[in-house]
């Protein structure tokens, strides 16, 4: 039986994860939670904050590669943002409602430039903010992470960074919604559609405790995505190989619904049932 084996979001743009048992779908059709900041660049931002406008330059794992440094945690009860240095222990506490500027100083110093630290309402600060939470199966991390020595199904999951994790269902099962006919799965009732595949960027290459890049990563990947590209996914949906993980679209009427951890996952004739 397909279930969810996970749920993460991630409060920050680019830095630590947060597991969570239970999840809402807000109006925008994404995760409650997710990507709710971002750090800016101040010379090019023009958000407008708690709404959703254009905006400049974001900054997250693909320009700041030593995010591997630090251990951020968010309490969205509280607002307050721990970060922990993982050489010294050195900790820092920030209550993003009072303390954002504060929380800014610190970032620019970490980054190395000025940045500022901005909160956006629904979609946040998702890379495709017409699009829902992304997906991936336990089996596809536990085959990605048979590819590289250097590679652990943990590491694959912190790499790969999905909002649902799916158990229960072989590698890549995630490809088969995806295609030109609407199709999709359900989780508590919610309604996920499959809207394209994940097209990555350097992140996934490097580790995660250490930053440190496996050599030719890209190129090994996609040599053996597309070695094992199951048969039930459309090839003509991979303009390239570097692919992995189901990015999702979430229709109109499930704002406010939740699904959690433990839920079963219907597709196709079990939605009839």
């Amino acid at each position: 039986m397909a279930y969810v084996e996970s749920l993460w979001v991630y409060p920050i743009k680019g830095f630590d994860r947060m597991a969570v048992e239970s999840i809402s779908i807000n109006d925008a059709g994404t995760f409650s939670g997710d990507r709710e900041y971002a750090l800016l660049d101040p010379a090019e931002d023009t958000v407008i904050e708690d709404r959703f406008d254009a905006v400049g330059k974001t900054f997250n794992g693909k320009e700041i590669d030593h995010t591997n440094e630090i251990t951020t945690e968010f309490d969205p009860e509280t607002t307050v943002l721990t970060i922990r240095s993982n050489e010294t222990g050195e900790t820092f506490r920030f209550d993003l409602t009072t303390d954002r500027d504060e929380a800014s100083e610190w970032f620019s110093d970490f980054v190395g430039e000025p940045v500022e630290l901005h909160r956006r309402e629904p979609p946040s600060f998702i890379d495709r903010p017409k699009l829902g939470p992304s997906v991936l199966s336990t089996g596809t991390l536990e085959e990605v992470a048979s590819w590289f020595d250097e590679m652990t199904v943990e590491g694959a999951r912190r790499r790969l960074r999905p909002n649902v994790e799916i158990g229960g269902v072989p590698a890549f099962w995630e490809d088969r919604f995806l295609g030109s006919t609407p199709s999709g799965f359900e989780v508590g009732g919610i309604r996920f559609e499959g809207a394209e595949a994940c097209a990555r960027c350097v992140v996934p290459s490097r580790d995660p405790e250490t930053g440190e890049p496996i050599a030719d990563f890209q190129e090994r990947f996609a040599r053996r995505r597309e070695e094992t590209l199951p048969d039930w996914a459309p090839r003509r949906e991979f303009e390239h190989f570097f692919t992995v993980m189901l990015i999702t679209r979430i229709p109109d009427g499930h704002a406010g619904e939740t699904l959690a951890v433990g839920d079963e996952v219907r597709v196709g004739d079990e939605l009839e049932a």
